[in-house]
């Protein structure tokens, strides 16, 4: 049996470069699979590219032209989708809803080729284990059960328990990751060295080096976890 490892190498790492650089063309929404048509297309493509990486039989350049192709057919096909409602439709579907008003639809159930014991693996995966509790209930087209509790049983919010709604004055950002300081990331949020230091002080921590992982949270204080696994006290 012959084995042509250096065209291999050569053939996979092709490949390799192509399908990054394509994948980067077509796009987030191929990567998160939003819908069915994503995710078709995104299995083909990876399809494609092992069998131009693997298959010595398959002609490189053959399979290039196909993972290429499939690029712009899937651009193409997601460029039509903006444009058009009703093609939309067609290559995505649409929600279903399969709760309403509290009440299990079983049309709706039936198109969505979903059973009863189906619908309530799909509930329990959002932490809800009686449908009483669901107001409505909507099929995603990626597959996913989107839920409304009923009004009763949703979450507080800060406004139902007057709480503080101050807008956040940072996003939650790691300032220290393994001993080193993140420079950029002190940068991005205005942040200084001496700021920094400062708030390890008051923490007893005297070296950056003792640090495993910071974080800047949302009011400003500072969470720390040091490479001992000692507990600290509260973000401050």
């Amino acid at each position: 049996m012959d084995f042509n490892f250096f065209e291999m190498i050569i053939r996979t790492t092709g490949a390799f470069f192509a399908i990054l650089f394509l994948a980067r063309i077509i796009g987030k929404k191929q990567i998160s699979q939003l819908t069915f048509f994503h995710y078709v297309t995104g299995i083909t493509f990876g399809s494609i590219a092992a069998e131009i990486s693997a298959q010595v039989e398959t002609p490189f350049w053959d399979g290039l032209v196909s993972l290429i192709w499939w690029t712009v057919l899937t651009i193409f096909i997601s460029y039509l989708s903006l444009k058009s409602e009703k093609l939309r439709v067609l290559f995505d579907d649409k929600p279903t809803v399969l709760i309403q008003n509290g009440t299990i639809l079983p049309q709706n159930l039936k198109k969505a080729r979903l059973s009863l014991d189906e619908l309530a693996m799909l509930l329990r995966e959002q932490s809800i284990f009686s449908v009483a509790d669901v107001d409505y209930a909507v099929f995603e087209t990626n597959g996913e059960l989107s839920i409304m509790k009923k009004p009763a049983l949703e979450t507080a919010t800060k406004q139902d328990v007057k709480a503080s709604t101050a807008p956040a004055q940072y996003m939650p950002t790691e300032v220290i990751c393994e001993g080193k300081v993140i420079l950029q990331n002190l940068l991005n949020l205005n942040l200084t060295e001496d700021w920094l230091m400062k708030k390890l002080k008051k923490k007893n921590i005297m070296k950056v080096e003792d640090v495993f992982y910071a974080q800047v949270l949302e009011n400003g204080s500072l969470y720390v976890s040091l490479k001992s696994g000692n507990p600290l006290n509260p973000p401050s």
